[in-house]
């Protein structure tokens, strides 16, 4: 599937879990063959790990918190220019193809 946004874009969460709905935050992680990304402090979940020991490491027990993949459909980028939500669109100049803003016709990628 061909994705849109990219790592470090600023996105918001306009669907899905009421307490992140509304929320901004920069993508970590794209992860394009499930259709999901990885957005920091949005969909935060709770994994209580035991101590494990593995090639000499020990990782320390206690609750690990983390950012869980969320629907690239439940967000929309936010153009740097405008501050606000917009579509992306795709211009071509030769062979380089930019990303463009919709809503005021800006460059995102410069």
């Amino acid at each position: 599937m061909k994705v849109k946004i990219r790592k470090n874009d600023q996105v918001e969460v306009v669907s899905g879990n009421a307490e992140d709905k509304g929320k901004r935050g920069e993508v970590i992680k794209v992860l394009p063959e499930e259709g999901r990304v990885v957005v920091q402090g949005i969909n935060m979940r709770t994994k209580h790990q035991r101590q494990v020991q593995s090639q000499g490491r020990t990782v320390n027990p206690g609750k690990v918190r983390f950012e869980a993949p969320i629907s690239i459909s439940n967000v929309m980028m936010v153009c740097k220019k405008c501050n606000k939500l917009t579509r992306v669109g795709l211009v071509r100049e030769g062979d380089i193809t930019k990303r463009v803003c919709k809503q005021c016709g800006a460059l995102i990628d410069e």
